[in-house]
């Protein structure tokens, strides 16, 4: 495959003002997926947005580009970025285009691109748009610019598709739930979803103003959340992260349940309900506890890299319906074409209902290993993995935990740094070991 410029694992993502998240740049490449997407017969393109400031400027830059490729335009406003997926496919919009930088921080922005299907766009059509980049652009005659209208009951539209996801025989009456939306794109949808289905909703991170979008709170900041649970006595809370496709939960006791422990509890239940099909695709960062708590139930488990992308593509390649990411990002395709993080609740929620039983309760029948993450940053001239002295610190550490733990090291696809991951019984030891390789990949990789 063609070494990509501008695309990564979810799309194009920068710091807002700096190519490739600059209006200039954002204008051509809503241009030049224009041009690539008409030669498929594409003539209607959704686009939502999460919270951040720098949305109101990308959005108006985006829908330049289209416009000036022939493509009309629906603007759908603050939309979770799973509601922008399921839209594209009830409005039978030919492409769906999400600004957001997910999880991170108000000055990062993003654009990623759903098919008519509600997936993410296939590699070979991202290639062929970066390609129409290197182009020049120009713009079709004033007669077949495209046009640009405002959706504007996007939200209540996507607010009963998720409803739908929680059987009717159930109900939310009696439960006191905590909602996090991370003052991002669910702050408006979220609330309203489980105070429909009857609960006493206490919301919390849901007055965006545009700069405060996951600051201290959401699916990668819980401590408030798990707070607020305990000071409210609630049964459990909810955390979104910024554009809504990730969700970490806490149970009453203020502890926080992450992507692993929610997944082994939706399929338990699917199990349970006989609705399961094969098994659960996790990644190379799913807890060892997982797989061997999946094993127990007679659970096939399988691993994905690091991403969403390619958790889908897995799925896909084996028939099966649930995966996800310990960060929280679960997929179940009985249910969405993509991440959702209200729905993965709502089918949460939903085994709470089956089996009467608290969250706490529920992912009991899971334990975690130990599992220290140290990150290492080295020099952009050096290899660390590739050093002799390295490879001989993970075998060394990987004898010492045969059958009893995993090791893992990888690259981030952001910055400079060596992600070194121990897993194994005891936090001592595991601390102790991922120190040795980080040492080994610090030696590695200060060297020019």
């Amino acid at each position: 495959m063609s070494e990509r410029k501008y695309f990564g694992t979810d799309g194009v993502r920068g710091l807002v003002g700096k190519a490739p998240i600059s209006p200039e740049f954002v204008m051509k490449l809503g241009w030049a997926a224009g041009k690539v997407l008409a030669t498929q017969g594409t003539q209607k393109v959704l686009i939502g947005k999460d919270t951040r400031i720098s949305g109101y400027m990308l959005e108006s830059a985006l829908e330049a580009g289209f416009s000036a490729a022939g493509i009309d335009i629906g603007l759908m406003g603050p939309m979770p970025t799973p509601a922008i997926a399921y839209l594209t496919k009830t409005f039978r919009a030919e492409a769906g285009i999400v600004i957001s930088a997910s999880h991170n921080p108000f000055y990062d922005n993003g654009i990623k691109f759903f098919s008519t299907s509600g997936e993410k766009l296939p590699d070979e059509v991202e290639l062929q748009i970066e390609r129409m980049l290197d182009e020049d652009m120009d713009c079709v005659h004033s007669a077949k610019l495209g046009k640009a209208v405002r959706i504007d009951d996007a939200a209540g539209r996507y607010i009963e598709f998720c409803k739908s996801n929680f059987p009717s025989e159930y109900s939310l009456n009696g439960l006191k739930i905590v909602v996090d939306c991370a003052n991002g794109a669910t702050y408006h949808i979220a609330p309203a979803v489980f105070r429909e289905l009857g609960a006493e909703v206490i919301e919390y991170g849901c007055e965006p103003n545009g700069i405060n979008i996951n600051d201290d709170c959401g699916a990668t900041s819980t401590s408030n959340i798990a707070k607020l649970v305990l000071e409210q006595q609630a049964d459990l809370g909810i955390a979104l992260d910024g554009d809504g496709d990730r969700l970490m939960m806490v149970d009453h006791n203020g502890d926080i349940v992450d992507g692993d422990e929610l997944i082994y509890i939706i399929a338990k239940n699917a199990q349970d309900r006989e609705t399961l099909v094969g098994g659960v695709v996790g990644t190379l960062m799913s807890n060892m506890g997982l797989e061997l708590a999946l094993q127990s139930l007679d659970i096939e488990f399988s691993r994905a890299k690091v991403g969403d992308r390619y958790v889908m593509e897995q799925l896909k390649q084996k028939g099966w319906k649930l995966g996800a990411e310990n960060s929280g990002h679960i997929i179940n395709l009985d249910c969405t074409s993509t991440g959702d993080g209200i729905v993965a609740a709502l089918n949460v929620l939903e085994a709470i209902c089956q089996s009467g039983k608290t969250l706490a309760q529920l992912k009991s029948g899971m334990t975690k290993l130990p599992q220290i993450l140290v990150n290492v940053r080295f020099n952009e001239y050096t290899d660390p993995l590739n050093d002799d002295r390295v490879k001989q610190s993970v075998d060394e550490v990987e004898t010492e935990l045969v059958g009893r733990g995993r090791v893992l090291l990888r690259k981030s696809g952001t910055e400079p740094l060596i992600r070194v991951m121990v897993e194994g019984p005891e936090v001592a030891e595991v601390s102790r070991l991922a120190n040795v390789i980080a040492d080994a990949v610090k030696a590695a990789g200060a060297e020019h």
